[in-house]
């Protein structure tokens, strides 16, 4: 398709929202609008917002489904806060997103959706096109059921719901036709996925084609605009959400470190997708097993650790609870595990589609007994495929389960990854033997590591035992012995810590020193970043920036860092975690908090409110 004859307006960034009811398919309206504009070489970052019930009830204020998409010529950390292009495909969908539009900017409804009915269930009195309460803003009125239909005569084939179901093409050809992009990358994912239903690739055309065409006809439309391709690190890339980063992350690992890829997983939101891209690669090898519940997901992974795979579980916040007693024994055992815990609101059921910090402190110490584990986070949808390689590389040379955190906001968000060569990752070392070895014995350690060495059960002449009760230091086998139980819990916990030589010191970003620095860990870490690059840009050049991806053990120079700022804020989406974490190692430090628990990620205005209080 030509593009607009009309001259566009350069812009640096813009963000754009689509809402409308579960089934409006604003999640792959908003996939779409990503994948073309990073295929145009926008830098990127999305964040779908869905609700937690399957199917809620058509036109309700809780059942609204949303996709945000920030796209730029300039570096892109976050999915933005405040909108530009507000896409409200009824009026529940506008009442729940108004108030995150910027004034004065654009918002594009669907008229037929603005029924008497419909007004009611989002609790509108008065029809919010009528009464003059959207002054402050640009409305787009159209009718845009009405036009599907109208796009749609004379096809075959096609009932009332399939009809029904191709209006969110019509807004996307218009907003297509708004931010002048092609609508080539679209059809071709028509072509693929309705290969066998050739009506559905018409319809879906159509309705594409018809709403790119309108909006070139409309005079609310006085301009278009235009977003260059971002100045990026040459190299290959490919749009990535953090769930897939994560499964290729370990795929990466196995092929690294010649081993099989073993998942062991019961599905649940928002870490499934884990489970269905893994799924997909058993030309690589890769064992899958969907169990029956959490904790036959991992005593299946730590039954094939045990058999020399590199083993894998995926949950989500009571999941992990659920893991416990297992993570426990596979501490003990000394055996390789991850254990990805992609966080979601909480407690209990709590918020499953939002996103949340929360499970800190569950994977630190939520199990009986003194069972330290390691404990990693990534940071963002992209860094989910670094960290699952370090989990992976991790467990593997220190033999002892690792807890890698994720959470909803990335695990579901998606943002330029640019791809790999296994050939250039790290190498993996482990401690696997396959043959005899003269005078071993189960629990013989490596100096630097402490770690045991791993055997295969059937290995000739290396035969032993492993369980939950404890071991003889030496041979293994089941002991009592006061001191070796209070040896052997020392020498468990000294293990974990020891891993502090083996990852990378911790930095700061924008200053070394200075009046105040920001702390966050895990995926708070674009929300942050963006805030503290602006206040630098703002002349407050005395605040710096420190991210966590490793929690347990911490960075051996962690104080030195936090020591060089007079004032330290910590800032996460739970009510303090890792901040009584640090508190509790470093009591000295003079540590402030700012804390969210709304299952929304930061945004940068408020962000930034509070940076400046703390500073003045």
């Amino acid at each position: 398709m030509i593009q607009t004859k009309r001259t566009p307006e350069a812009l640096e960034a813009v963000i754009i929202r689509f809402v409308g009811d579960s089934g409006d398919g604003m999640q792959l309206t908003g996939t779409q609008f990503s994948d073309t504009s990073a295929m145009f070489g926008n830098d990127i970052a999305t964040f779908p917002n869905y609700p937690s019930e399957i199917r809620a009830p058509q036109g309700s204020l809780y059942g609204v489904s949303g996709f945000q998409v920030h796209i730029g010529s300039v570096e892109i950390n976050t999915p933005g806060d405040e909108v530009d292009l507000l896409v409200a495909m009824n009026p529940a969908a506008l009442k729940t997103n108004l108030h995150a539009l910027k004034p004065g900017h654009t918002i594009i409804v669907d008229t037929d959706a603005f029924t008497k009915k419909n007004l009611e269930k989002a609790q509108y009195e008065i029809n919010p096109l009528e009464d003059g309460s959207l002054a402050n803003y640009r409305i787009i009125q159209v009718a845009m059921s009405s036009l599907t239909k109208e796009a749609l005569k004379g096809i075959d084939g096609l009932d009332n719901k399939d009809i029904t179901r191709t209006k969110n093409m019509f807004a996307l050809g218009m907003v297509y036709f708004m931010y002048n992009r092609t609508t080539e990358h679209t059809i071709a994912f028509f072509n693929n996925k309705f290969k066998a239903t050739p009506h559905i690739i018409e319809a879906n055309t159509k309705v594409l084609n018809a709403g790119f065409y309108f909006a070139e006809t409309l005079e609310l439309i006085p301009n278009t605009y235009s977003i260059s391709p971002a100045k990026m690190p040459a190299g290959t890339y490919r749009i990535i959400m953090g769930n897939k980063a994560t499964a290729w992350g370990f795929l990466a690992a196995a092929e690294k470190a010649g081993l099989e890829l073993f998942l062991g997983s019961y599905p649940i939101t928002p870490a499934s997708d884990i489970l269905h891209e893994l799924v997909k690669q058993r030309h690589f090898g890769v064992k899958s097993l969907q169990a029956e519940d959490e904790i036959a997901g991992i005593t299946s992974a730590i039954g094939a650790s045990f058999a020399g795979n590199l083993a894998i579980t995926t949950t989500s916040g009571p999941g992990l609870a659920l893991k416990g007693e297992a993570i426990g024994l596979a501490m003990i055992i000394e055996t390789p595990l991850v254990i990805v815990n992609v966080q979601r609101g909480g407690p209990s059921t709590g918020l499953p589609t939002k996103t949340e910090q929360s499970d800190l402190l569950q994977a630190l110490y939520g199990r009986n007994g003194e069972s330290p584990v390691i404990v990693i986070a990534a940071s963002t949808p992209a860094n989910c495929f670094d960290m699952a390689y370090m989990a992976a590389k991790l467990t593997l040379e220190h033999m002892t389960p690792v807890i890698l955190l994720t959470d909803g906001y990335i695990a579901n968000g998606s943002a330029p990854w640019k791809v790999k060569s296994v050939h250039d990752l790290p190498e993996i070392k482990t401690t696997l033997l396959k043959q005899a070895v003269d005078g071993w014995h189960p629990y013989d350690r490596d100096a630097d590591t402490l770690a045991r060495k791993w055997v295969v059960p059937g290995t000739k002449g290396m035969e032993h035992r492993v369980g939950g009760l404890e071991k003889d230091k030496v041979t293994g086998n089941v002991s009592y012995v006061p001191e070796n139980h209070e040896f052997m819990t020392k020498i468990r916990a000294e293990k974990v810590k020891r891993v502090e030589n083996f990852i990378p010191a911790l930095t700061t970003e924008f200053a070394a020193s200075g009046d105040l620095l920001v702390v966050g860990w895990g995926g708070t870490y674009g929300s942050l970043h963006s805030a503290v690059k602006e206040m630098n840009h703002l002349g407050y050049k005395n605040i710096g920036y420190a991210h966590f991806n490793y929690i347990n053990p911490l960075p051996k120079n962690t104080e030195t860092v936090l020591k060089q700022f007079k004032k330290i804020v910590v800032c996460e989406l739970n009510n303090g975690q890792f901040s009584s974490v640090l508190k509790m190692n470093f009591n000295a430090l003079n540590l402030c908090q700012f804390n969210k628990i709304q299952g929304l990620p930061f945004g940068n205005s408020e962000l930034i409110e509070m940076f400046k209080a703390l500073v003045n």
